[in-house]
């Protein structure tokens, strides 16, 4: 076998050792593992009344409908969330069921419930809140809600 024949079955054979594991290697940038982790940082940041990140979940062109209130933007959505948070008489939980995820380019459906509990004094109310956010992967990469849907489960 000549050196040249060698030396290509041996990059041959190391291209392929890289591609196998480098997958192993990686971190794990699968869209519906990215938009998981931001839901789940988000509901973190909530429950921990953590307002510095509080809307980094959301895009500056958020339009989202609620049953019951008028559609709103981002602006609104970041000032109830803040003033939420801030407020001393009231204990708010969210936690989450993520249904399905289902992606298309950069753009992502998320089909989910979310459950919240309120509690103001020695009074709690719990309520799910099914829902459908789109989410649009923006241009530094991460996955933000451009729209969604939400409304309370009788």
């Amino acid at each position: 076998m000549s050196r040249l024949a060698l030396r290509i079955l041996l990059a041959g054979g190391l291209a392929c050792a890289i591609a196998l594991v480098s997958p192993l290697a990686q971190p794990d940038s699968r869209p519906e593992t990215a938009i998981r982790e931001a839901l789940s940082a988000w509901t973190r940041d909530f429950n921990a009344r953590d307002t510095s990140r509080i809307c980094d979940l959301f895009a500056r062109d958020l339009a989202y409908d609620y049953r019951g209130f008028p559609e709103r933007g981002y602006d609104a959505l970041c000032d109830l969330l803040q003033r939420s948070l801030r407020d001393p008489t009231k204990r708010f939980d969210y936690a989450l069921d993520i249904k399905e995820i289902i992606v298309s380019g950069d753009m992502a459906v998320v089909r989910l419930v979310w459950m919240l509990r309120v509690t103001s004094g020695a009074s709690t109310v719990e309520t799910q809140e099914p829902g459908l956010d789109v989410f649009r992967r923006q241009s530094d990469g991460r996955w933000k809600i451009i729209r969604y849907m939400g409304y309370e489960a009788p």
